[in-house]
């Protein structure tokens, strides 16, 4: 899809106006780019949502971004990507009344030394990546069509462009090499909200992808055993921008006005590694309807739900096999 979102050459986040009637939930919310992503929302007038998988963690985020501004509007909502009862279970309250203008999907891992699976028996990365985006904004999917005009912004990664990110064997069942694994996780991102923005044509919701240049955040401190101190010291000098610089692109995604469904952000700098953020070129084949169609109906085969946007959908017509998560009849 073409991105006619305008795009300053001096944006920041000094520029993001009230969002006093916003309410978003992110993902990952309680470190790295997540938490300063919640940092700006909540400092312009934002209620935020912390989702992730440890209470204390959330707890810790939580106080953090009160110190930082005082009365900012937060919860927290204890959520395991890597499994589909856990999120219809953190959803249902969501989806039965409240309303969310922005959903935020930010959590990741990355370079799991030897293929793991999720509590359903994905391979971690992808499992947890982009089937637990897909199951999570389908169980929100209520929450989401109740606002004005919500956004879904999807975080991937440069790793999307890489050769091995080739979505054939899906979950890595033939071979695992974790960084491919990682790679796959993030071009199904893309792939998943450029199909998402078309199955939201004709709605007042729209989707975006982004990607947030490179940082020093927690997915690389998970790297740790593969370079020394020393080495990793040096990159976060000289390589590395900070978590809240690769927020931006998020920020930007999540607030600018009148975005075009399907767009796609990133850093404007060189090789876009870090920078003011702007709509940036769609990686090579990730608009395929072919392989979007078939990503989306692969996901639903392995969540068990029928993720259908549009608003006649009635939620009990969502799931395909019920046995694979939660019962809430």
């Amino acid at each position: 899809m073409v991105n006619r979102s305008p795009a300053s050459p001096h944006w920041s986040p000094e520029q993001v106006g009230d969002l006093s009637d916003q309410v978003a939930l992110i993902t990952g919310g309680n470190s790295g780019i997540g938490l300063e992503t919640a940092r700006v929302l909540a400092r312009h007038g934002a209620h935020v949502l912390l989702a992730g998988r440890r209470p204390d963690t959330l707890d810790h985020a939580v106080a953090e971004l009160r110190a930082d501004t005082p009365g900012a509007r937060l919860d927290t909502l204890v959520v395991d990507l890597g499994s589909l009862a856990s999120i219809a279970e953190a959803s249902a309250p969501l989806a039965a009344g409240r309303t969310i203008d922005l959903l935020i999907n930010n959590a990741g891992v990355m370079n799991i030394p030897d293929r793991r699976t999720t509590a359903d028996g994905f391979e971690l990365t992808v499992g947890t990546n982009h089937l637990g985006h897909f199951a999570l904004t389908a169980e929100l999917m209520p929450a989401l069509r109740r606002a004005r005009a919500a956004r879904v912004v999807t975080v991937s990664a440069q790793a999307a462009t890489w050769r091995s990110g080739q979505l054939d064997d899906l979950l890595s069942e033939q071979r695992y090499r974790a960084m491919h694994a990682y790679a796959k996780s993030k071009r199904a991102n893309i792939v998943f909200t450029q199909e998402l923005a078309r199955r939201l044509s004709g709605m007042s919701m729209t989707a975006v992808a982004v990607h947030p240049g490179v940082a020093m955040t927690n997915l690389q401190r998970h790297s740790a055993g593969l370079l020394s101190r020393a080495v990793i010291a040096m990159t976060r000098r000289t390589l590395m921008g900070s978590p809240a610089g690769a927020a931006w692109p998020s920020l930007y995604a999540a607030t600018i006005p009148d975005i075009t469904s399907g767009g796609f952000f990133g850093p404007a700098g060189r090789d876009q590694t870090s920078g003011t953020p702007k709509p940036v070129k769609l990686p090579r084949d990730m608009g395929s309807l072919a392989e979007g169609a078939w990503l989306w109906a692969e996901s639903e085969r392995l969540t068990g739900i029928r993720f259908e946007p549009h608003p006649t959908c009635r939620a009990d017509d969502r799931r395909l096999n019920p046995g694979k998560t939660t019962d809430r009849s």
